[in-house]
């Protein structure tokens, strides 16, 4: 793996010099965009608008629009916002994980330690494994500020980029169903149903199963086959029958 970022968790007065690692990959096939008639590659240019010309990567530079007006910053300008989060995964503050929503989460990363590091990193893991709580830090990656959780898993530090609360739309304008509405019958046989099918969490029980199952339409396709589209028509429960489909449901779950 290749380290995306260097610098160093704030812990405190303590500073643990650290490489930043993606924790994640795609499990969903990557698809390359073609031209029907000979397949030939598509390829997208990146040309300035107002010459027509193609630009290679050394004449390219990021902009902001302020009122119409596009101001071009350099690296620099980035790092001069905020110096010491550029650098520095500065913990603010210890939470409870329970206390975050999951709407929040996005990307996850690996912290590794560097050898001058490995001692405090292991004692800031210890620490949060021991109180079982996370720590909320911000930093600047690439050229976004990002609010992050720090948090133990097994051996490794875990550090997942959560969204600030600006960037969570409302539900303001969303037409939801009153908690009025459901009957205490229909409650009691949904809360048995859910008992049915609790069960303690194990990722590996699960896998990306469409992509498996499209790898393999892409080597019938292949060798000349086309399989037949099964058309899967979705019926819906009716609120009449809701009960019936609740006890449907609680036997079906008791007979598999």
């Amino acid at each position: 793996m290749r380290a995306i970022w260097k610098g160093s968790i704030g812990f405190g007065l303590v500073n643990i010099p650290v490489k930043l690692y993606s924790a994640t990959q795609q499990s969903s096939l990557s698809f390359e965009m073609v031209d029907r008639r000979d397949l030939g590659k598509v390829r997208f240019k990146r040309v300035n608008e107002n010459t027509g010309q193609e630009l290679t990567t050394e004449h390219i530079g990021k902009a902001y629009n302020l009122n119409g007006d596009h101001i071009l910053l350099e690296e620099e300008d980035f790092e001069a916002a905020s110096p010491e989060k550029s650098k520095v995964i500065a913990i603010e503050n210890f939470v409870s994980e329970e206390e975050i929503d999951t709407i929040y989460f996005e990307t996850s990363y690996y912290l590794e330690p560097e050898k001058s590091g490995e001692k405090a990193y292991a004692l800031l893991r210890e620490a949060m494994a021991k109180s079982g709580k996370v720590g909320l830090a911000q930093f600047i990656l690439r050229t976004s500020g990002t609010l992050s959780v720090l948090k133990p898993m097994n051996d490794v530090l875990v550090l997942s980029k959560i969204r600030f609360a600006e960037e969570i739309r409302t539900t303001e304008e969303l037409q939801l169903p009153s908690r009025t509405i459901i009957k205490a019958e229909e409650l009691k046989m949904a809360l048995a149903l859910v008992n049915q099918y609790t069960d303690k969490f194990s990722i590996e029980k699960y896998k990306d199963e469409y992509a498996a199952a499209l790898l393999k339409v892409i080597g019938e396709r292949a060798s000349g086959k086309r399989g037949k589209v099964q058309k899967l028509k979705v019926s819906y429960t009716n609120t009449d029958n809701l009960i019936d489909q609740l006890k449907a449901s609680l036997a079906k779950s008791k007979a598999s």
